[in-house]
């Protein structure tokens, strides 16, 4: 599921808090290029390059989305089958490793009709969803220290307590947790 974060610092005397918010939609639409203006040109200039990229960070095989082509290319001299099975196959794959809601229905008819900006939508969920979050606190924060024990006279320190006798005068115990 997609986390959005909200960090609420609102009140001066507190420490910031992060507010997860659970999504299981589309981070974007599927005509969003002006979400991310660099996924959209890079698939615009050369989207067999741009497919391969999106199928790598995915994790699958690189080469995968050459299958279309292919698919496509045989489809010409046969029966033809409108449905590029490379594109529906990543769109299921993408929708069923992020909990977003649909249908391999929907799944067809945009890796149909709207290969390409189903594409662009696949890289974008992508990327936002490998983001890492980082959380910077701006507060100061004190760290609680362990006791310094300091002796004057020469001692011994061991992990375990020891008996002392009075003859044995300046042997430091303690126990270290």
């Amino acid at each position: 599921m997609a986390t959005n974060v909200i960090i609420n610092s609102q009140q001066p005397h507190q420490a910031p808090s992060l507010i997860a918010i659970h999504s299981n939609q589309w981070s974007t639409s599927i005509c969003g290029c002006f979400d991310d203006l660099q996924v959209c040109c890079f698939a615009y200039w050369c989207f067999p390059c741009f497919a391969c990229s999106t199928t790598s960070e995915f994790g699958e095989c690189f080469c995968l989305p050459l299958l279309d082509v292919l698919w496509t290319t045989l489809q010409m001299g046969l029966v033809p089958s409108c449905i590029p099975p490379v594109s529906m196959s990543m769109r299921v794959a993408v929708r069923s490793r992020y909990g977003i809601q649909g249908d391999m229905a929907g799944d067809c008819v945009y890796a149909t009709f709207c290969n390409i900006c189903s594409w662009c939508q696949m890289a974008r969920e992508i990327k936002r969803r490998s983001q890492t979050l980082t959380v910077i606190n701006a507060q100061p924060t004190m760290m609680a220290a362990q006791p310094i024990i300091v002796t004057t006279q020469p001692g011994v320190i061991t992990s375990q307590t020891m008996i002392s006798s009075p003859a044995t005068q300046g042997v430091l115990t303690s126990r270290i947790m």
